[in-house]
Parts: structure tokens; C-alpha cells; sequence
């Protein structure tokens, strides 16, 4: 061999094939080859580890049944002695039991006997593009604000969730970044380039459920006038995100269960299924447990798509990550409205930092665009974060907020910065004040109780010049 064949044998990926039967691993070797890969094989857990240790590989696919042991073994042996190479199991048919071991181990996917080549194709095409996603994620898509030790966790997670295939369940309250993690989940890894399909689970209505996750065939039923593909078909090679999967009723969580399971879906009115690639990710509000405990969950889909969770911090847990996010936020709100980006004050950002925020990053967007309405220059401050009322808090108290002087008692017995306050009586105060100071609105926000801002707030809401 001259020195140019042994530099491209060089660049040819290698892949290490562990399985005890020789026409499985023929089978396999001779698909591989195919595409243009060199292969190594053994028939043993011992044999697999004496290859590893003499060369490096891009690929391990084993056999989860060895005469020397189990695949498991060479997926943990992998994981603590070749920290970054995927590997991929071989299970029985129907062995969906320990493909999820297989998977909570560490290994990049698994794939079913008999081998359908062309899934085991995608595998591989898969698990060959891990090393060009190992970069940042590309400018101007989603990130993880903030330095806590929850956010930094985090950060470690996705990334190492991102090398391989397992489902993923994210639990986390309303407003934490679900979708956000999801979406850094599929961009950076090997799917990045096909598509991230998000679908709200809780806004599909149940009558059309099968026909939007499946498609549907032409005439299957009154107004399908077309073919149409489903959100299976849409994700193709990518990403389905199953957001507040909580929300599905039981008949379309067994349809679900099957798709996922059998990696095929059969549209309405179709007389086959049609083999889907595509990865799940889920999240939900809700504790799914708990659904499953009380009959509104089935426990097999839950076993199914919960083979990883990862957890969502709310703001009330990491306090210290919100100047950091009211920045990005700030200059966010520049961007999309063309304006110079607003500072916060030390005050308000105290205010900030104090206040329990159940709507989480959501809820800290709203209040800082009200307040950059609010502003009268570049500056937010403490009183234009006041111009609203703050939403209670989720045990029912209100919020812990810094507390404001007030100039002077309330009006006709109405504190009109009070939360729970009837609007229309409300503005029918403020009305007959502003009438009384002759629309001086310094002297009527005094005497009602609130500042300047608050009032003008109010009365921008209700549209009075």
C-alpha cells in the first residue's frame, strides 16, 4: 500500500461491528461497505474491547446478546473508556424493554432484527454527523440566558443529550424554555439540517388528531379533497417536539405509542404504513406521573417517551440569571422595534429580582415590554415596572413586591392599585378625577393614589387620549 492509499484509508470512517452470528454481521458489513465505510468485526464483548483499544472508531454497533456478555457491558465499557464514540445496539424484535436500557445507558439508537437496511442506513448516516455538530450552535438560533449552576447544568445536558437518539421528556413549569431546550437539543446534533416540527398537543382538536400527526389520503373522509401529509412526514429526518403531550386523550396516546414503537405511520385512509425517521422530544407542565396514576396517561407511552427527563428551572430558583436575561430581553425589544436598547436602574432591577415571576421568562418578557412603553427616555424605572397590576402568585398570595410609597389614601373607599379591582369601576374613577383637576394628570394620580406612569398606562390601555 503507497502512502496515498494508506492517507485515504485514513479518511475512510470506521465502524466496529460486534455480533456472534456471521451472517448478521455479512449482512451488515456489506451494507457498510456500500456506503463507502470501512469495517472491523467481532464476535465477542472480549474481541470488541482488544479492537477499541488499538484504534479509534466513528461507529460501534453491537449485538445486545454475546456469548461473553451482554451489550450493555460494551455500551457502559464505551462510555467510561471511549468517551464520545456512539454506539449503537442490535435487540430482538419487539425487545423494546431493552432497547430503553440500551438507551438510559448511554447508546446513540438502537435498531431492530431482522434489519431493515434502510434504517440502519439512517442510523449510520446519523451517527457519522455527530463531529460536525460538536460547534455552537449557529448565529441566530435559540440560547440558554443565564450563569446559575441550574443554567450550566443544563448547558452540559443538552449537549451531551444532542450525541444520541433517545427520547426526551422536559418537565418544567409555564414559561421556562421548554421548547428552547428542545430546539438546542436538535441543533446540535446530527439532525440539525432536516426539520424541528413543534406541535402544541393541547391545541389540536381530538376529531383531527390522526389526520394532523399521520396525514391523510384523499377522500378518507368528507372534505379531504387532498392528499395531505401529517406532522410525521412534515419531521421527516428531523425533530417532532410533543409540547404539553399531557393534553393528548388516551385514544390517540395509543396510536402514538404504536408510531413511535414501530418508527411507521399509516395515514388516514391509507392501507399501509410508511417507515418514519424521526426523533421525539416532549415536554408537558403537568406531572405525568400523576396522570399515570390517576388513568389519564397510559404508562406505556410514558415508559416510552420519559427514557430521559430533564427539568426546566423556574426564575423564583436562579434569581441571579435575570439581569443577565432582562438585557437580552431589553435588546430584543430594541431590535424589533427599532429603537435605542433600554437600561434598567439598580432599583427596578432590584424590584426585578424580588418579584416570584410564576409566568417564569414569559412573564418577564410582558412586564419589561409594558415598562419600555412606559419609559420616557432609554432608562426603565422602577415606576414604570409599577404601571401594571402584578399577577398573583401560584400559592394564591401576591407578589412579594418591593414596597412603593403611596401619596394619599384611596379614593371613594378604591385603592386603585389594588389587584382585583373592577376595571370598569376603576376607570370610571379615574375618569370623574381627571374631570375634577380639570385633566391635570399630576394632581389626579395624586390623588388617586398612583403615579404619573401608572396613569398614563391606564389611561393608554383604555385608548383615552
Amino acid at each position: 500500500m503507497n502512502q496515498s492509499d494508506r492517507r485515504n484509508r485514513a479518511k475512510v470512517p470506521e465502524v466496529l461491528i460486534v455480533d456472534d452470528e456471521d451472517d448478521i454481521r455479512e449482512l451488515i458489513e456489506l451494507s457498510l461497505i456500500r456506503l463507502g465505510l470501512a469495517c472491523d468485526a467481532a464476535g465477542t464483548v472480549g474481541d470488541a474491547k482488544a479492537l477499541l483499544s488499538e484504534k479509534p472508531y466513528r461507529l460501534c454497533l453491537t449485538d445486545m446478546r454475546l456469548p461473553d456478555g451482554d451489550g450493555l457491558d460494551l455500551v457502559e465499557h464505551i462510555q467510561a473508556e471511549h468517551p464520545g464514540l456512539p454506539v449503537a445496539v442490535i435487540t430482538a424484535y419487539g425487545s423494546m424493554d431493552a432497547a430503553i436500557r440500551a438507551l438510559k445507558g448511554g447508546a446513540f439508537d438502537f435498531v431492530s432484527k431482522p434489519i431493515e437496511l434502510k434504517s440502519l442506513r439512517e442510523l449510520v448516516s446519523h451517527a457519522l454527523r455527530l463531529d460536525e455538530h460538536e460547534e455552537a450552535p449557529a448565529a441566530g438560533s435559540k440560547s440558554l440566558i443565564g450563569r446559575s449552576a441550574a443554567v450550566e447544568q443544563l448547558r452540559g445536558q443538552i449537549a451531551k443529550l444532542a450525541r444520541n437518539q433517545a427520547p426526551v421528556f422536559i418537565h418544567g413549569e409555564s414559561g421556562t424554555g421548554k421548547e428552547v431546550i428542545a430546539r438546542l437539543i436538535h441543533e446540535q446534533g446530527p439532525r440539525a439540517a432536516a426539520p424541528f416540527v413543534p406541535v402544541n398537543c393541547g391545541a389540536i382538536s381530538p376529531e383531527l388528531m390522526e389526520s394532523e400527526f399521520f396525514g391523510h389520503r384523499k377522500g378518507s373522509f368528507t372534505g379531504a379533497s387532498t392528499d395531505k401529509e401529517g406532522l410525521f412526514q412534515a419531521a421527516r429526518g428531523g425533530t417532532l417536539f410533543l409540547d404539553e403531550v399531557g393534553e393528548l386523550p388516551l385514544g390517540m396516546q395509543v396510536k402514538l405509542l404504536r408510531a413511535i414503537q414501530e418508527r411507521a405511520v399509516r395515514s388516514v385512509g391509507a392501507h399501509a404504513e410508511e417507515p418514519v425517521d424521526v426523533r421525539i422530544l416532549s415536554a408537558s407542565h403537568r406531572d405525568l406521573a400523576a396522570l399515570v396514576d390517576d388513568g389519564r396517561f397510559r404508562q406505556d407511552l410514558f415508559y416510552r417517551i420519559n427514557v430521559i427527563t430533564l427539568r426546566s428551572t423556574p426564575l423564583r430558583e436562579r434569581p441571579e440569571d435575570i439581569p443577565e436575561l432582562a438585557r437580552h430581553i431589553l435588546a430584543k425589544l430594541a431590535r424589533r422595534e427599532g429603537g435605542p436598547v433600554r437600561a434598567l436602574d439598580d432599583d427596578a432591577l432590584q424590584f426585578l429580582c424580588k418579584q416570584p415571576l410564576p409566568g417564569n421568562v414569559r412573564e418577564l418578557e410582558n412586564l419589561l415590554e409594558r415598562a419600555c412603553a412606559m419609559a420616557d427616555d432609554d432608562v426603565v424605572r422602577i415606576d414604570d415596572l409599577e404601571g401594571g397590576e402584578w399577577p398573583p402568585m401560584a400559592n394564591g398570595h401576591e407578589s412579594a413586591a418591593v414596597e412603593l410609597p403611596r401619596p394619599v389614601q384611596p379614593v371613594n373607599g378604591v385603592r386603585m392599585s389594588s389587584p382585583g379591582v373592577d376595571e370598569g369601576a376603576e376607570q370610571a374613577s379615574v375618569m370623574r378625577m381627571l374631570e375634577e383637576t380639570h385633566w391635570n394628570r399630576s394632581e389626579a394620580a395624586r390623588r388617586l393614589g398612583m403615579t404619573l406612569r401608572q396613569l398614563r398606562y391606564r389611561l393608554q390601555k383604555w385608548g383615552i387620549e
